[in-house]
């Protein structure tokens, strides 16, 4: 999800995303109502932020992400896999994130019976596709904000190094591995038996001879 780097905000609740000016406390509901404007817009702690669109590449890689994601936990009933615009309801302070990609556990869906209302939990996974403008402090607080949350994995990926951060939800003062090209993403006990290999994950779709 881009921003421009003159966006970030240390002191806000989100220094991902830029606060959206002139705009009162905001519920996580309301996330369902705003315009499709080009921007992803979450909402932090009360306050609406947003994003910009992304690139074609972090579209492509989190679409690609987000599919291999779904056809394993369909094929193996494991659970639910949302993509770039599902909204996902933290508990306590009003705060929701929308994720490029991520998961939930199979028996978690009857804590979500309303398909019209945000997910009111944090994802078991979260996937963040980084995009040129972001810096590596802003990704960091968004992944500590999800582990808080309850999230158990989250993965950054960061397309332009070609190379993705595993946080896990007992190590939050940082990524416990950083995973290169010629490594596999792996679902470890929140997706058993999943794997992806980062050089077919990187792979230009119409330049197959060599990884982007």
């Amino acid at each position: 999800m881009a921003v421009p780097v003159w966006s970030y905000q240390p002191h806000s609740p989100a220094p991902w995303a830029e606060v959206v000016p002139g705009h009162g406390p905001a519920t996580v509901d309301e996330l369902l109502t705003l315009p499709d404007d080009g921007y992803t817009y979450e909402v932090v702690e009360g306050v609406l932020v947003r994003m910009a669109g992304s690139g074609k590449q972090a579209a492509r890689l989190g679409i690609r992400l987000g599919g291999k994601l779904e056809a394993y936990a369909s094929e193996h009933a494991l659970g639910i896999v949302t993509g770039a615009d599902g909204v996902y309801k933290f508990p306590g302070a009003e705060t929701g994130l929308v994720p490029d990609a991520a998961f939930y556990r199979a028996e978690r869906d009857v804590e979500a019976p309303d398909d019209a209302k945000p997910i009111p939990f944090a994802p078991d996974l979260a996937v963040e596709v980084a995009s040129p403008d972001q810096s590596a402090d802003a990704i960091t607080a968004k992944a500590r904000r999800y582990l808080r949350a309850g999230t158990r994995l989250v993965w950054v990926v960061w397309p332009l190094s070609k190379h993705i951060d595993v946080w896990h939800v007992d190590v939050v003062t940082g990524p416990v591995r950083a995973l290169a090209i010629n490594d596999s993403l792996d679902g470890e006990d929140v997706i058993p038996g999943f794997t992806y290999p980062l050089a077919d994950l990187f792979r230009h779709p119409l330049r197959q001879e060599s990884a982007e």
